[in-house]
């Protein structure tokens, strides 16, 4: 059986898409995830398969979540190895790290919008972008920041799901005991 750590955009933010994990839990227990586990409400998921393949587990548990609850949830699949590397490649001191957001990218974004968006700057924001993650720092918080998960996503036409600094060492720490 293979771990990975599985992030839903979108769900149990201001009202929309609402999930309850519990349901989602025995949803993706009922297609075949093996040790299903959630951590918080807002669209993290571990578990184990034998398959292989993180695309079609995420076709898979996008197909199940847009079946049962009736609304599309981009599906972004990690084993443990592949989120630990990114954690790791985060460029900001470690001071900066610990208040960092990661957001993470669903694929790879165009070289040239990149260099776009490396263009654009705002005091107190800081970040760095990979084919992987967006590395994101606000010395003010997240929540008066001018850059934002969105704000990304429109400048790189990509799809990304953001998490603090927390949620990713407790998604790591929880893939090893699975």
């Amino acid at each position: 059986m293979i771990t990975y750590i599985g992030f839903l955009r979108g769900v149990n933010v201001g009202g929309q898409k609402k999930m309850p994990m519990a349901e989602l839990r025995a949803l993706l227990s009922k297609i075949g995830l093996q040790n299903v586990q959630t951590y918080i409400q807002s669209g993290n998921i571990i578990f184990q398969s034998d398959n292989d393949s993180a695309e079609d587990l995420s076709l898979n548990i996008h197909t199940s979540i847009k079946d049962h609850f009736g609304f599309e949830v981009p599906v972004l699949i990690k084993t443990p190895k592949e989120l630990q590397q990114i954690f790791n490649d985060c460029s900001f001191s470690e001071e900066k790290k610990v208040s960092s957001y990661f957001m993470l990218l669903y694929e790879a974004p165009d070289r040239e919008m990149v260099n776009q968006v490396l263009k654009i700057s705002y005091p107190n924001e800081a970040f760095d972008i990979t084919n992987d993650c967006i590395y994101f720092y606000c010395a003010t918080g997240y929540g008066k920041a001018k850059m934002s998960n969105n704000f990304f996503e429109k400048k790189l036409r990509v799809t990304a799901t953001a998490r603090n600094y927390k949620t990713i060492v407790k998604l790591l720490s929880l893939s090893t005991d699975i």
